[in-house]
């Protein structure tokens, strides 16, 4: 089971934890998301593949041609929270309202309700997995923002699963599409998005994704606009994983999607057995609120 995926936001959506007067700063910046979504639209289309969207309800608001588009073209539309905050730099009521506020903006759009949802950086981990119960209260159905491993931002290492399974917390569930990982040299990483997936070879990524049963995959916009701005005050590591090999990232897409068979979370779904499922139960860490 190969899954696409794509986190619909800008190229100045890359911080996790923002000033309180970011949004002026991001009315200010230059506008490309467009650039990025031509060339994913272009793509599915001539490979007549559909993948699942997850759009910040900024992007939304700024862009509801491209939401009706994404929704108009058979595609899922699904969360990415309101303004890109990371699930942990917020309280519960916090996370709520800004959950809330994507979803509701990309109902009013599409007519349609949001099943699927991820959090920004992968961003729940066991400090605050009260998250799931908002996401049960919000009508979340298939969560995908556990990165099982280590990473700067988000990332639950303890959490064992990196197939699709049902996360058990403090009496609710909910099925997760966790993030695929690989171990090299004791250390786990994903190879199908982020910066991995610009600093690995090719071939390298296609034996990886030929080896496993499942794979989730991560893309953004920008990562097929090779000419945006680099945004200032990030550090020499973050610069190198949002940036490095820029102009590699379309060709690879393109050779990953005439490589393998994609399907969306909602096609996922329907495919899967969930009466025979892993069972992940996180109850044990209920007083981490």
């Amino acid at each position: 089971m190969k899954i696409l995926s794509f986190d619909i936001e800008d190229w100045f959506h890359i911080i996790q934890k923002y000033p309180d007067n970011i949004l002026a700063k991001w009315n200010n910046y230059e506008i490309r998301i467009h650039h990025g979504m031509d060339k994913i639209f272009e793509i599915l289309d001539k490979n007549n593949l559909k993948a699942t969207f997850f759009i910040l309800g900024y992007i939304a608001r700024k862009h509801p041609d491209l939401v009706k588009r994404i929704h108009e073209l058979g595609y899922e539309v699904a969360a990415h929270s309101d303004m890109h905050k990371a699930a942990y730099h917020q309280n519960r009521k916090e996370y709520k309202q800004d959950l809330a506020a994507c979803i509701d903006c990309l109902e009013d759009i599409t007519g349609e309700k949001v099943l699927s949802y991820r959090a920004p950086g992968f961003s729940i981990k066991k400090q605050n997995l009260w998250a799931f119960e908002v996401l049960n209260e919000l009508g979340i159905k298939y969560d995908a923002s556990i990165f099982p491993a280590r990473r700067d931002d988000g990332g639950f290492n303890d959490f064992q699963e990196s197939t699709p399974s049902i996360i058990k917390y403090n009496g609710m569930q909910i099925k997760e599409f966790p993030m695929s990982v690989n171990s090299l040299f004791g250390n786990k990483f994903a190879a199908t998005g982020g910066g991995y997936f610009r600093f690995f070879p090719y071939p390298l990524i296609k034996r990886i994704i030929q080896n496993e049963n499942y794979t989730m995959t991560y893309f953004h916009p920008r990562d097929f606009d090779e000419k945006q701005p680099i945004l200032d005050g990030l550090s020499l590591k973050r610069k190198f994983k949002s940036y490095y090999n820029l102009s590699k990232s379309y060709e690879k897409l393109n050779l990953i999607i005439c490589d393998f068979n994609f399907i969306d979370i909602r096609k996922a779904n329907s495919l899967i057995d969930w009466n025979n499922a892993p069972i992940v139960d996180l109850s044990h860490y209920s007083n981490n609120k």
